[in-house]
């Protein structure tokens, strides 16, 4: 799933004040050239929402505020370099050091290794446990301690029946730390121990799908389908959950996981972490967008084109879901490994002719590009889960992620991201209310 997931706006110039000069306006070749960026960065900076751009009536191509740009520039001379052709930090932007994941030039790599190779060639758990240790090893298998497990089934058995399946893996996370006595060992080994076992105990104690009676046994993918889809497992259905659950282990400083560094510098343990971690998927910002995908895809597949579903995102001021990263000029690497193993599940072929479809009449004038939550919706739509399938597989993946973070923090002084606030308020003293 895309961490703030993007589309490009184009904004009326605002309202002038009278007399006022109009402000000069510069093509998209004028306005790359004085940022020095491709036109692609470009637009991608206008789906960042760090410029607007305005397309003239019977002209093609957008035009942009030469004062906003002008701006930019200066906020980009002003701060760290950005990797690549990105679109350069805001001087709000958080930077830590980190030696997990490195996204440059429309590619992600896990500890230098590229992400999608590794995906495509381990499975979750062997990814995770190599993710935490540095060591490979395979056959790797997560097991739900049974104290942890049996709280979390009663924990999760009190919720509400329309809970959703995010409400059910907080309230399994904090059952399963309530059942931990060695919680508060931050010790690397118990630490991943402990990881492995609340991993297990997440996917497990969510409700089976389907008719299902018994929990199946064997790799998280195949127990995590259990719970999502309500047909039987294919082994090419299986190998695009298995790979996306690599694929989404991490993605840098998303929203959740700078949350779970948050967490881990405070020296929270590894369930709280995750907990925190799993409050910030709530986002509508972040962990929803697979859902508005799935969405979406239902409605082209209902009324047999992607365009009016298209035309009515845009005539209400929405952003088309599944479409563009703030980090890929691009597709996303995600979504391209998963299309690719998507074209071998026969189910999935007309969803991915209406993704494809999505992409195709969103990219007239401005490059579309699809992310990882179009890919997630298509597997979703395709096998009758849910629409909230891609949070849940998002937030299984990248509970690994999370814990890797929070491996790296312990490691680091604690409490050391402690921001001091910029007061604005009235100066004292002030007399009492």
């Amino acid at each position: 799933m895309t961490e703030q997931p993007t589309t490009t706006h184009d904004r009326e110039p605002h309202d002038r004040e009278p007399g006022r000069r109009p402000p000069q306006r510069l093509s998209t070749k004028e306005a790359a050239e004085r940022l020095g960026v491709k036109p692609e960065t470009l637009y991608a900076y206008v789906s960042r929402g760090l410029l607007s751009s305005h397309r003239l009536q019977g002209r093609r191509g957008s035009t942009f505020d030469a004062e906003e740009v002008d701006a930019l520039a200066h906020r980009g001379r002003n701060v760290r370099p950005a990797t690549g052709d990105e679109p350069p930090a805001t001087p709000s932007a958080v930077s830590l050091r980190t030696g997990i994941t490195l996204i440059t030039d429309d590619h992600y790599y896990f500890r230098g290794v590229p992400a999608v190779e590794l995906a495509l060639t381990r499975g979750y758990e062997e990814a995770a446990h190599w993710l935490w240790t540095g060591e490979a090893r395979h056959g790797v298998r997560f097991t739900a301690p049974e104290g942890a497990l049996a709280a979390a089934d009663r924990a999760v058995a009190a919720l509400p029946a329309y809970s959703t399946l995010t409400d059910r893996l907080r309230v399994a996370a904090v059952a399963a730390a309530a059942a931990d006595p060695l919680r508060f060992d931050l010790s690397p080994s118990t630490v991943t121990g402990a990881a492995g076992g609340l991993i297990a105990t997440l996917v497990d104690a969510l409700p089976l799908a389907g008719n299902r009676t018994r929990r199946p046994s064997g790799a998280i993918a195949r127990r995590l389908w259990s719970r999502l889809a309500p047909q039987a497992a294919d082994d090419p259905s299986i190998s695009v959950l298995q790979t996306a659950l690599v694929l989404l282990i991490d993605h840098d400083l998303a929203a959740s996981t700078l949350a779970a560094r948050v967490a881990a510098s405070a020296r929270a343990h590894p369930y709280a972490v995750v907990s925190a971690a799993l409050g910030t998927v709530e986002g509508q910002l972040h962990g929803g967008a697979s859902g508005l995908a799935h969405r979406m895809l239902s409605e082209v597949l209902q009324r047999g084109s992607a365009a009016p579903v298209v035309s009515d995102h845009l005539r209400a001021g929405r952003p088309v879901p599944g479409l563009g990263h703030r980090l890929y000029a691009g597709e996303d690497p995600r979504a391209t490994a998963l299309f690719g193993l998507l074209e071998r599940v026969p189910r999935a072929e007309p969803v991915l002719a209406a993704a494809r479809d999505v992409v195709a009449a969103s990219a007239r004038d401005v490059p579309a590009h699809a992310n990882v939550d179009l890919a997630l919706a298509v597997l979703s739509v395709a096998t009758g889960m849910p629409a909230e399938a891609g949070e849940t597989v998002f937030s299984v993946a990248r509970t690994a992620g999370w814990i890797a973070h929070a491996l790296e923090e312990y490691a680091e002084s604690p409490l050391r991201m402690r921001p001091r606030g910029r007061y604005d308020g009235p100066m004292p003293p002030q007399p009492l209310p």
